[in-house]
């Protein structure tokens, strides 16, 4: 047992971290992960408090959906990478790590303090449940599934639901994990995770792993663990966590059909805007919640962007391919290349497809 973010953790069980580690990839292990601070945010403004501190597109979340952000401060450093999930119930979940816990509270309760001042409806509320994390391909579907009221196939990867597990009713179970393995992490009512942690070591096949088993699958699966890969002074660039940023991104275009020129409106295959059509921030929220934390390279919110997500910022025919291409901005969520997408031209709507840039491979020249 080791003293870990003023709580004492299990560093390893009688079978090594070894044998802990192997046991994880080849079957499936219990880590208990109770110390990670879980908060739930509630009221009708919950989207917009929590786009005013984390890099991610919250808005964009399904329903069940969750996704890992990044927590910023004002000169792009990261102040904490947690995980962020749209409940189908009237709240977000979030997941931060221990050792940031309290400072990520003292964030989240001055930012909602400021945003209640002026009328905004937020409410924030600490969860008291214990976290347990079962993680391992593929015992752990075949072990979980066993106690689930509901069929863990239809789950994908980041999403979540509230059931009953092995007869425990109100546990969150969200498909995601630390190990690179398949996995979920079950916050549990903390009057009976020992029954259910119980209920699961029962398994011949799950075995009990600590933070030295935790630490190495997760370096395996090149995952940044906060204060040794990532702190306040590194950046999400520096990082290679730009993915995380769910923005707007630029990609490439090429159609066949009238030309696709600068400014055209790029839409969904429905004609849905694929960027949101504001000015102020990323995502025209209000301007008011965007200075407060601000992310080193970002224009300033004081004059519209130059380029509006949604629409297209160079484009001509090309002469080398006998098609048209352009460039422009998309939300990340439309931005993998293969996306079939349409341009409006002439208040017609035009298929075209996102690609990979450039467009025609460059012939640069480079010494041997």
């Amino acid at each position: 047992m080791v003293p870990f973010a003023g709580w004492t953790l299990p560093l390893h069980y009688g079978q090594g971290h070894l044998q802990s580690h192997l046991h994880t990839r080849r079957h499936c292990s219990l880590f208990d992960v109770s110390h990670m601070l879980q908060t739930l945010v509630y009221g009708r403004d919950r989207i917009r408090f929590m786009e005013s501190l984390v890099v991610g597109d919250i808005a964009e979340l399904k329903p069940g959906q969750g996704t890992l952000t990044l927590l910023t401060n004002e000169k792009g450093g990261i102040t904490d990478d947690l995980i962020v999930t749209n409940t189908t119930e009237d709240h977000l979940y979030v997941v931060s790590n221990a050792a940031c816990a309290d400072k990520d509270l003292a964030i989240l309760r001055d930012r909602a303090a400021q945003l209640q001042a002026t009328g905004s409806d937020i409410h924030l509320e600490v969860s008291d449940n214990a976290l347990l994390a079962l993680q391992g391909s593929p015992s752990m579907a075949r072990v979980l599934q066993a106690g689930l009221s509901d069929d863990l196939a239809k789950l994908s990867f980041m999403n979540s639901i509230t059931t009953t597990v092995f007869g425990v009713p109100g546990c969150r179970v969200t498909r995601c994990g630390y190990t690179g393995e398949d996995g979920v992490e079950i916050s549990v009512p903390a009057a009976r995770a020992v029954e259910l942690a119980e209920q699961l070591l029962g398994v011949p096949d799950v075995w009990l792993a600590g933070l030295a088993a935790r630490d190495s699958l997760r370096l395996e699966a090149g995952l940044c663990l906060y204060g040794s890969d990532i702190d306040e002074t590194v950046t999400p660039a520096e990082a290679g966590l730009m993915w995380t940023l769910g923005r707007r991104r630029r990609v490439g275009l090429t159609s066949v059909g009238p030309a696709i020129r600068p400014h055209m409106a790029i839409l969904d295959p429905e004609g849905k805007p694929v960027g949101r059509w504001g000015h102020w921030g990323w995502h025209g929220h209000d301007p008011e919640l965007w200075p407060w934390h601000g992310w080193a390279g970002l224009a300033p919110l004081t004059s519209p962007y130059p380029t509006t997500p949604g629409t297209v910022t160079s484009g001509c025919p090309s002469p080398c391919l006998g098609k048209n291409i352009a460039m422009g901005y998309v939300e990340a969520a439309h931005s993998r290349a293969g996306t079939e997408l349409t341009v409006e031209v002439r208040k017609k709507q035009h298929p075209a497809v996102i690609t990979k840039m450039p467009f025609v491979p460059t012939q640069y020249y480079m010494a041997k």
